[in-house]
């Protein structure tokens, strides 16, 4: 596997982005739209092969990119994004109220 390439997959009331790992493997984290200017992250996952190799916070970078640029808040569900809004501290204006 090389560059690993963020897949955004979405319709009206959720979505996902993807890393395709090879042989029909992927990482992906996804969430709901909760409405115009909020989305609730609810779950990563990583194939246990893969963990240790900052895949998931490849995710969690991406999904905060795209909160910045669409200018959508975050309700972290999943334990992993909730772990990294506590250790990121410069993403605290993400966090939807």
């Amino acid at each position: 596997m090389t560059e690993m390439v963020i897949r955004h997959e979405s319709n009206k009331t959720s979505g996902r982005y993807v890393i395709d790992l090879g042989d029909g493997k992927i990482a992906e984290m996804t969430y709901q739209r909760i409405n115009l200017c909020k989305i609730a992250i609810d779950h990563t996952r990583v194939p246990p092969e893969f963990r240790g190799q900052d895949i998931a916070g490849k995710l969690m970078h991406h999904a905060i990119e795209q909160a910045r640029r669409k200018k959508d808040k975050i309700i972290p569900l999943c334990s992993y994004v909730q772990v990294q809004f506590k250790r990121h501290k410069e993403w605290a204006d993400l966090l939807a109220d």
